[in-house]
């Protein structure tokens, strides 16, 4: 493995895109704040003819709610960050414009790629190793391709410029905490690991239902979809955590060994009417607010017929979870915003005559974002001691003082690739869904419709 060196330099390409301005400043503003990006320089570029006084006043409006919540050392971190920042107007795809801006930034530098995958894919392949600085950290958004076999291109293509232990492809979704949070709970309670397998559970549904609708987002979003932006990444990897085997540590080898080895073990089955569902909105109001129809929004292609709710069951081949279906599930503009994980038990083999009441399987749910954790068990009473009643304990776990892209950066700039997606995961990810998006292309499985703000369409049962 390569000698970590702290970044000096975040280069955000891409620095006057929605990305840059919504979450990746109001993340690094959090981590400055709390005395964690010490030293850093932070300079944009981008395709806009920005100058800096543009590029300074993005930057200061996004670092406005860490300002007003931080100390005085904060407060000066945040002013010196800001003061000295710099915006270069470039074409990355152009060959040797991105090296020269590389070459006089003060190294190791840390390039993330706030761009379309298309575009980060073409940045990459114009460079070439001699115009990479020693140390140099590649940090690429997902999706990380569009397919298995470009997943492949990429991994090869960065390989070349820098070892892998440099090449951060990063799911904010999966934040350190969320993560530590999940092991944790897995792995340091005996009660739960002898009943964490197809003898005893049910079914696991990971889901991750937003209330907002496009939001603008046409442009990357429709050539997407539900089942590339969310379950190829996020809930896939979310999935692995929750089932891999027990890893001998929590160090990135062990940990990414561990989902590496459980993903190869996934695979979504045919027919795909039966273990693959799709949707997409039609006008309908969340929470008062109108949303129109999403083949209606500006820049959509209705003809793509872009779903924006998808669920998938996955199916995972090993001795422990051989049976047990993985329902992965992602919906834009729905009734109520849900990102949890939900573990539905089996029910009890016999129960003793003489009970009444409501005798139903036990579930444990694990949110994100918050992180909490609730168990529904049945219990007697009160009042009539034979009578079963469902109760749910709760319990609120662990938080970040972070940010989610506060976190990412904070791995990247200390060289820590835990929370990154190795080269073998990103691909396999590509190769469990590849199947579904060549059936949903030929219409094998016809996509239905929701009204914004509701539940999904009237034919799942949700």
């Amino acid at each position: 493995m390569a000698t970590q060196t702290t970044v000096k330099t975040l280069l955000i390409l891409g620095a006057s895109g929605d990305l840059t301005g919504r979450l990746l400043l109001p993340g690094l503003a959090r981590l400055a704040a709390k005395g964690r990006a010490d030293g850093l320089t932070l300079v944009g570029a981008g395709s806009d003819p920005w100058t800096r006084e543009q590029w300074l006043e993005r930057v200061e409006a996004s670092f406005a709610d860490a300002e007003s919540e931080a100390d005085a050392a904060g407060k000066r971190e945040l002013k010196r960050l800001a003061g000295s920042t710099s915006y270069h107007q470039l074409d990355v795809t152009a060959g040797g414009e991105l090296s020269a801006l590389l070459s006089g930034l003060p190294a190791p530098v840390a390039v993330y790629f706030a761009l379309p995958p298309q575009v980060s894919q073409k940045a990459c392949e114009v460079l070439t190793p001699e115009e990479v600085p020693a140390g140099t950290r590649l940090v690429m958004e997902k999706p990380f391709g569009s397919s298995e076999e470009s997943a492949r291109h990429l991994n090869t293509t960065l390989a070349a410029l820098v070892p892998e232990d440099h090449i951060h492809r990063v799911d904010h979704f999966l934040g350190k905490a969320t993560v530590l949070n999940i092991l944790g709970l897995r792995f340091a309670n005996t009660f739960l690991e002898p009943v964490w397998n197809r003898n005893f559970i049910e079914k696991v549904e990971v889901i991750f239902d937003e209330d907002l609708a496009l939001e603008g987002r046409a442009r990357y979003y429709d050539g997407a979809g539900a089942l590339r932006d969310m379950i190829q990444s996020h809930l896939l990897q979310i999935m692995a955590l929750m089932t891999m085997e027990p890893p001998a540590s929590i160090d990135e080898r062990d940990l990414r060994d561990a989902v590496a080895t459980l993903l190869r073990a996934s695979s979504i089955k045919a027919p795909y009417r039966s273990s693959t569902r799709r949707a997409r909105y039609t006008a309908g109001s969340i929470a008062g607010r109108q949303v129109p129809d999403y083949a209606a929004e500006t820049g959509v292609d209705a003809a793509r017929n872009t779903e924006t709710l998808a669920e998938v069951q996955v199916d995972i081949d090993n001795w422990r979870w051989q049976g047990v279906p993985f329902i992965l599930r992602s919906g834009k503009a729905m009734r109520a915003k849900r990102k949890e994980a939900v573990v539905t038990f089996k029910p009890v083999p016999h129960l003793p005559k003489g009970f009444i009441g409501v005798d139903s399987p036990n579930e444990l749910r694990i949110g994100f974002g918050p992180d909490t954790l609730q168990f529904d068990v049945d219990v007697n009473g009160p009042g009539n001691v034979l009578s079963l009643d469902r109760i749910t304990l709760n319990a609120e776990l662990s938080a970040s003082e972070l940010l989610p892209y506060g976190e990412v950066l904070e791995g990247v700039l200390a060289g820590d690739p835990l929370l990154s997606v190795r080269a073998d995961t990103a691909e396999d990810c590509w190769r469990i869904l590849e199947p579904v998006i060549r059936a949903w292309a030929s219409d094998t499985v016809p996509p239905e419709e929701y009204p914004a703000g509701s539940t999904g369409p009237e034919s799942w049962t949700v």
